[in-house]
């Protein structure tokens, strides 16, 4: 775990979004870091399908580096 430093404009909508989605700042942080990780590696994507995909790597076990790399060299049929 580590410290990453963010604007205070970032720091503000993080305080706004976690608050009105009930989580902590740093879950909030954390999800806004997979659902970006995700649409880079998967342009093509929609938010459900991504929302979809997180799911499968939770259930497959976790969500780390390699199986997002995995996911986005897998056949599209994966997101659906």
């Amino acid at each position: 775990m580590g410290i990453v430093k963010i604007s205070e404009e970032m720091h503000e909508s993080l305080r706004v979004a976690s608050n009105a989605l009930s989580r902590s700042m740093n879950a909030q942080a954390e999800h806004w870091l997979r659902l970006g990780m995700l649409a880079e590696l998967n342009p093509e994507l929609d938010h459900s399908q991504i929302c979809r995909l997180l799911i499968r790597a939770e259930q497959a076990g976790g969500l780390s580096l390699q199986h997002v790399c995995d996911m986005a060299d897998a056949p599209a049929s994966i997101a659906s």
